[in-house]
């Protein structure tokens, strides 16, 4: 007699434990459902309904006799070669053959979506954590939905979903999702108690205080899906090969060897000469890294539910036989319980799936995924599933009674922030990644495949899609620990509240990786840190809450969308840049030193840089480094130190993407020499007009004539060899001083004894955001990208246009045609700085009442008394920006679903004052 969910749940743990070694060992089980499929190729959700049909079996056998396959002494030569026959390979694989380009062979070594593609259960969600994730989802439903409509049999089902809010927090979150859907054309709303009972009578409504539907969610059938766009693909000329497994990806060096580019891969049946390769990784030389690990996820089936709420006839099949389920458009398909960590998937045959991920997942396969793990499952992990089933059951008690029919414990990957990796790697040339979809790969295969294809015909696409690429990562990521111990987190965030954070680190694993001199002395007088590319970094200090037992780093974890904790500190490190002096510990931001024995260099930079940077030696520059399009590559100072030697000073965020452009442009002579010295200086941003009245008492250096962006090597104290500039990246006065490490300790406590004469106090980084935000200076990564240009953010000012450089003729045609977007500060009007939630950036920004835009960045003014936002107005058809447009027009920002007021600004308001650094003595 089969035993009720309910009597499960109340059984002792050790009944059902499994042993914890299995799971790291990487021990998994192939039972008779997987080896059957793996001759037919049916999902594991459709054999688990047992409705595989006869002539999908029989398309299988055809698509397989298909297959090309080579002879172990042919050497085709193939422009484009790609490896990994999951639905997002083949996805790139269609997407390329759309554009026209023929000349594909797609390498896979076992069989097609024999993966994470056959155990996936096909949900396609169209809200996820990036705006670009949610683009590619969207994308990715519309694909699927004309391939439905176009006769092919991919299982497409559209029901909707329901995510429910237990929390006011939860509630908030779903309705700055809303909001943000909204603006990207997706269709969904709240509900409030009584309309979700509606929808989902089946609800236990204790303690729930909303929930957001979302109609256009969907189901796919991920084989039956991967099968249709492979066979699409071949009509179109791509080649696939079965079996085979990619060995090697073979390089040539370019660029004094300092660069690679893809010449073939070495497979086991032969080596295929191409030009562009996917996915290899360290299967290259150099080692492409690409950090990802499996994580193991469960989820459990029942047997059929007699009286669970469905009007679908229970003979009918989830997957295929669509009119079925166009007859009963009120059926929820999916419900997601974020805050009890489960959802619940109801099936065709009354049956439900019931999944979720915990709070700490397991890690498997540390050594990489073995190469037999295909059709297959691990084993079965009943002891963390008791957490997910028992919240099931409390939520929906139908369950209760409901029999288990298996418990499924597959595997996907996942990366150390949660977001999708891909994009041209950082070490090889013409080598694209597209991998750790973080559970999510059949939602966004389809626009992954698009985007990645678009990359590879053109070299760009029409979309920033920074937050995903790989370069934000950088060799720590890959370390074996690092992944071990962050991962087991990641899975458990796709159902966290999503808290602001500006830096501060939602993770508590694989922190303090880097940090400078002065951390622990930073630590010790009560320093929060956050943590951005592995590096530690002060974001405040927590002076007002000295002695009590809680540790520091809790403080952060109580989020909040509303004034936060920290409002008074940062007011008070604010007021002492702006009418004293303060000192930030900035070390973490990336320093490149570049030089020649000739004039190399200098030709070198004034081609990538947008600005003159032949100046005289001291000088700094302000300056972009473009693409063809105009777009920012990389927002930098450039300090010239000699006649051929300089020093390039970028955001902490851009460490890899940086050295990948530079290296991608080195000239063949071998003439420059490019070193990363961000480790071998502590950076100290000595800010406040009090600033030079301080170091003028530490050093002989004559400061009153000290020239602002200028740069001179000085001593101070007992330390010598610093290189201290006039410059501070907010607008304010003072000083950044670059202090070989060994000294930083020693300089700093001098700074700290001598200021006090001058109220110096310690700052962090969300007093330096302020500062930059209300001065209307654009940040990269945040403000600036590929697709901003400087005169999309009033920076003609930086732009040498006497001088050839990349992304000159882009510039010139667009301030002949006018722009399309405008940089613009933002002040709310209508905002109650107490009782009104707070803007976080990624809200809606409405001109005249449409969408024109998303705020980028959001600090509160502490001199104007507002909140302000930054943000891009983007016109609508052939419309170009002028002034008029901006300020002929009103304005609102969205924040979780309420409209406030906003003025518009075009230049920094005056309330600020001189902008000191742009000045002249």
């Amino acid at each position: 007699m089969a035993t009720p969910l309910m009597k499960l749940v109340q059984k002792p743990i050790n009944t059902i434990i499994v042993p914890r070694r299995n799971y790291y060992g990487g021990i998994y089980v192939t039972g008779p459902p997987c080896n059957a499929l793996s001759t037919r190729k049916a999902s594991l959700l459709r054999y688990l309904l047992n409705i595989t049909r006869h002539h999908e079996y029989s398309r299988c056998l055809l698509f397989q006799r298909s297959l090309t396959t080579y002879e172990q002494h042919e050497s085709p030569t193939i422009p484009h070669t790609h490896t990994g026959g999951g639905l997002v390979g083949i996805s790139v694989a269609y997407h390329l053959n759309e554009i026209g380009i023929k000349d594909v062979v797609l390498v896979e070594q076992a069989k097609l979506a024999s993966a994470a593609t056959w155990q996936s259960g096909g949900q396609i969600s169209l809200l996820q954590g990036t705006v670009i994730e949610t683009i590619f989802a969207k994308y990715s439903r519309q694909l699927y939905e004309q391939l439905h409509n176009s006769g092919h049999d991919v299982g497409f089902t559209e029901k909707g979903s329901l995510w429910l809010a237990q929390t006011s927090d939860r509630l908030h979150t779903l309705k700055r999702q809303l909001a943000e859907a909204k603006a990207l054309n997706i269709d969904c709303e709240t509900l409030n108690t009584e309309r979700l009972l509606e929808k989902a009578p089946m609800i236990d409504p204790h303690e729930i205080w909303g929930a957001l539907w979302v109609p256009h969610d969907c189901m796919i059938d991920p084989v039956s899906l991967s099968m249709t766009l492979a066979q699409l693909a071949m009509k179109g000329g791509v080649k696939i090969v079965e079996n085979c497994s990619a060995k090697e990806i073979n390089t040539e060096k370019q660029r004094a060897g300092l660069y690679h580019h893809v010449t073939s891969v070495l497979t086991s049946q032969g080596e295929i000469k191409c030009n562009w390769a996917r996915e290899l990784g360290f299967n290259s030389n150099p080692k492409v890294r690409i950090p990802t690990q499996a994580c193991e996820y469960t989820c459990l089936k029942t047997k059929p539910i007699p009286n669970f709420p469905s009007n679908i006839p229970s003979n009918m099949s989830i997957l295929g036989i669509d009119s079925a389920f166009n007859a009963v458009r009120d059926f929820v398909l999916v419900i997601r319980n974020p805050d009890e960590h489960f959802y619940i998937q109801p099936l065709a045959d009354q049956s439900v799936l019931i999944g979720g991920f915990l709070p700490e997942s397991r890690t498997i396969f540390p050594n990489g995924v073995p190469d037999t793990f295909n059709f297959s499952l691990l084993q079965e992990n009943w002891d963390d599933f008791q957490i997910i089933l028992s919240n099931a059951i409390k939520r929906i008690s139908i369950l209760a009674d409901a029999e288990h029919e298996s418990l499924i414990t597959g595997a996907d990957s996942f990366t150390p922030d949660g977001r999708l990796i891909m994009n041209e790697s950082a070490e090889i040339d013409n080598y694209f990644v597209a991998t750790g979809t973080n559970a999510n790969g059949v939602a966004l295969a389809g626009g992954i495949g698009k985007f990645i294809a678009e990359s590879i015909h053109s070299g760009d696409t029409k979309t920033s899609t920074w937050p995903v690429d790989i370069r934000r990562f950088m060799r720590l990521h890959t370390n074996k620990r690092f992944l071990s111990d962050r991962l087991r987190e990641i899975p458990g965030k796709q159902f966290s509240l999503k808290y602001p954070t500006y830096g501060m680190s939602l993770y508590r694993t694989g922190r303090k990786l880097r940090v400078s001199p002065l951390h622990a002395k930073l630590q010790a007088l009560r320093a929060v840190f956050g943590e951005l590319l592995g590096y530690e970094r002060p974001l405040y200090f927590n002076d007002e809450e000295v002695g009590k037992d809680d540790y520091i780093e809790d403080r952060i974890k109580q989020g909040t969308f509303g004034k936060p904790r920290w409002f008074n500190a940062v007011k008070k490190e604010y007021n002492a840049c702006r009418k004293g002096v303060g000192v930030i510990d900035m070390t973490s931001f990336t320093k490149f030193e570049i030089k020649s024995a000739g004039k190399s260099v200098i030709d070198f930079l004034q081609y990538l840089c947008a600005n003159n940077i032949d100046k005289p030696i001291g000088s700094i520059i302000h300056t972009g480094m473009l693409n063809q399009n105009g777009g920012y590559e990389n927002d930098c100072s450039v300090v010239r130190l000699g006649e051929y030697h300089f020093l390039i000073i970028s955001p902490t965020s851009q460490s890899t993407r940086n050295i990948k452009w530079l290296k991608s442009h080195f000239p063949e002579d071998g003439s420059i020499f490019l070193s990363d010295v961000t480790s071998l200086y502590t950076a100290l941003n000595v800010i406040g007009p009090k600033a030079k009245h301080l170091l003028a008492e530490l050093s002989d250096e004559p400061f009153n004539d000290f020239a602002r962006m200028t740069c001179r090597e000085i001593d101070v104290g007992f330390a010598s060899h610093i290189y201290a500039m006039r410059l501070t990246h907010t607008g304010e006065d003072g000083f950044m001083l670059y202090v070989p490490s060994e000294y930083a300790l020693c300089l700093y406590d001098l700074l700290i004894e001598q200021g006090k004469d001058y109220g110096i106090i310690n700052v962090g980084y969300f007093a330096m955001r302020t500062l930059r935000i209300e001065r209307m200076y654009a940040f990269w990564g945040q403000d600036l990208d590929k697709m901003t240009t400087p005169l999309d953010c009033n920076r003609e000012f930086r732009v040498h246009f006497d001088k050839n450089f990349i992304g000159k003729e882009a510039l010139l045609a667009q301030r002949k045609e006018g722009i399309k977007q405008r940089f613009i500060q933002f002040l709310l009007e209508d905002h109650d700085l107490d009782l009104d939630p707070w803007p976080w950036s990624g809200e809606p920004i409405y001109r005249n009442g449409r969408f024109c835009g998303f705020v980028t960045s959001t600090a509160f003014g502490f001199t104007l008394g507002k909140q302000v936002c930054l943000g891009y107005v983007h016109t609508d058809g052939k419309d170009v920006i002028t002034t008029d447009y901006i300020r002929n027009a009103t304005y609102e920002i969205d924040i979780a679903g309420k409209r406030f007021k906003a003025k518009s600004n075009l230049y920094q308001p005056s309330e600020m004052g001189p902008t000191v650094q742009l000045s002249t003595p």
